[in-house]
């Protein structure tokens, strides 16, 4: 056997060239045939609606009819940019259908709802620099300064105390740098 006898090929593309169609079956056809999916759906749609409506047509003529034969064949092979009308139909009805926002990861974007930021901040009056720096006065100091209350017009009611040091971690380290630096 040589290898062209053991080569054997087949092509089926008969049934991609041609559109779905109905009324062929093999070599036989039904008359004027065989119609598309649109074709029937306006021949079904279209003779329902001229029975329904004779009374307002009929004084017409053959007219309405003969325009009914004419659309079912001008539809036999309609396109819409490339499209089939009912998947083009279908394709808008999606389209319609999609978020507004879009989707991730299949499911609807949406935004997230409004909600007022509700917050506040206190500005208290800050300790200037200088006692922060200065050093703290020796116990003996204190102990010969006399204790003199500050007149309140209020009457005495408890002030406030500012810190004598620093009171944060980075005024802390300031302090310490700077003493540092001052002893060099």
């Amino acid at each position: 056997m040589t290898a062209t006898a053991a080569r054997v090929s087949r092509f089926y593309t008969s049934a991609r060239r041609h559109p779905w169609v109905l009324g062929k079956v093999a070599d036989w056809k039904i008359p004027l045939g065989p119609y598309t999916p649109a074709q029937i759906a306006l021949a079904v749609g279209g003779g329902f609606l001229l029975i329904k409506t004779i009374g307002w047509w009929s004084w017409t003529g053959p007219v309405p009819i003969i325009a009914w034969l004419l659309a079912i064949w001008a539809v036999r092979r309609p396109k819409i940019r490339g499209r089939a009308p009912m998947q083009a139909a279908l394709g808008w009805v999606l389209l319609g259908r999609q978020p507004s926002g879009g989707r991730i990861g299949g499911r609807a974007a949406r935004d997230h709802a409004p909600h007022p930021l509700l917050g506040s901040f206190t500005i208290e009056g800050a300790a200037t620099p200088e006692p922060a720096l200065k050093a703290a006065p020796s116990l003996a100091a204190r102990q010969r300064a006399p204790r003199t209350p500050h007149p309140s017009p209020a009457g005495p009611t408890a002030a406030p105390a500012m810190p004598v040091g620093p009171v944060s971690g980075v005024q802390q380290l300031l302090a310490l740098a700077q003493r540092a630096g001052g002893a060099r």
